[in-house]
């Protein structure tokens, strides 16, 4: 019998269709479980995966399950008019069968709003296993999150779709008072149909070269934003046998070799060279720690950029600019820039580390559902 490695989570995910689904297309969002399946797989070994919903009532968000490898537990609602809870109850018996008869299996993951799964929750963490919770900000109960181990917002989540936009705000008047020009022309946009507002325009376009180092742009890429991902979901020392693992499970057909590496090890060890990560003697001999070095390469370059790009901004559109369509603003003047070289998942991570480091200033605007830019030396001296 193989054994399990006890460091390696176990997961199994029972998604309450309807609840999420609404609670998305009611924020602007549209639900796709692929977004949620790339967290998890930096968390463990995704075992079960099952989403329950009269689906008659969701025919455009089949694929994207099936697509996913979600199984579609089919809840058909009743002929008579009256709406029953009978996906949520099928949902949790399956949910606590599992629990009772799959031992192995660590950790429950719950894809709903709905504070009658607080019960539920409750029941899973006295069987000893873990919870994650997943839900939208806004439409998820206040006894749900405080019930789970961990509990994460869809509509957070690195990749998580918008449905059309109507457009990019304007400029916004400057912090102390100064008028918005009438005829300020609007930042550049992104023009795809569903966009991350964490991080709009954020399609990775590398620079012109060969290949084979386009691949290995992609790929280092995709290594440091899943070791962000693990060291966000975790508190101990990131070993290279975990990274890997992770890395499988997003792309089962990940191998180093098709890079030109002749194991995992030799990867590690270029992007070390790069200074992309550090690697350090683990507890265990032949599996190094991995890490961010403490000046990832090129930081402060990046950081002055975004300074530099908002302060232009600013001029340009008499106000503050709003963070839709400023990633597309850097890349005209660095068309090779991308957060995730430095280790940031996203683009509004790196700039809210920008702002932690007293680089720009950012204000949310809750009328406009948008974030703004601006530096607050130029907003003195105006």
């Amino acid at each position: 019998m193989a054994t399990i490695e006890p460091t390696e989570e176990r997961l199994a995910l029972f998604i309450d269709h309807e609840n999420v689904a609404i609670g998305a297309r009611d924020i602007g969002y549209r639900f796709d479980p692929a977004p949620l399946m790339e967290a998890l797989a930096e968390r463990g070994k995704l075992l079960v995966r099952k989403a329950y919903a009269d689906w008659n009532l969701f025919t455009e968000d089949r694929r994207g399950m099936v697509d996913s490898n979600v199984e579609l537990i089919e809840i058909p609602q009743r002929s008579d008019g009256v709406r029953k809870n009978a996906a949520d109850i099928q949902m949790a018996v399956d949910a606590m069968e599992l629990a009772f008869t799959r031992d192995f299996v660590s950790t429950f993951v719950i894809v709903s709003g709905d504070s009658d799964f607080t019960p539920l929750v409750g029941k899973l963490r006295e069987l000893d296993k873990r919870v994650i919770g997943v839900g939208l900000k806004g439409s998820t109960s206040a006894m749900l999150p405080p019930a789970c181990d961990e509990f994460l917002f869809y509509d957070r989540l690195e990749g998580a779709p918008r449905r059309t936009p109507g457009g990019t705000p304007a400029g916004r008047s400057k912090k102390k008072g100064a008028a918005k020009k009438a005829t300020a022309p609007r930042a550049a946009a992104t023009e795809a149909k569903d966009l991350t507002p964490a991080d709009a325009g954020d399609a990775d376009k590398p620079a012109a070269s060969s290949s084979q180092k386009q691949d290995l742009r992609k790929l280092e890429r995709v290594l440091t934003r899943t070791l962000s991902g693990i060291q966000s979901s975790s508190a101990g020392a990131v070993q290279a046998s975990n990274l890997k693992r992770a890395l499988l499970r997003k792309d089962p057909t990940f191998n180093e070799q098709d890079y030109g590496f002749r194991g995992f090890r030799e990867l590690l060890r270029h992007l070390e060279e790069q200074k992309v990560i550090v690697l350090t003697e683990g507890t265990a001999k032949g599996d190094p720690e991995v890490d961010f070095p403490s000046a990832p390469r090129d930081e402060d370059a990046a950081f002055q950029l975004l300074r530099e790009t908002v302060k232009e901004l600013m001029v340009e559109l008499g106000g503050d600019p709003p963070l839709s369509g400023l990633k597309d603003q850097l890349r005209k003047r660095q068309p090779d820039f991308s957060e995730k070289d430095l280790g940031y998942s996203g683009f509004l991570q790196f700039c809210k580390a920008a702002v932690t480091k007293d680089v720009v200033e950012m204000d949310w605007e809750e009328p406009d559902q948008e974030y703004y830019l601006y530096v607050e030396d130029d907003a003195k001296a105006s």
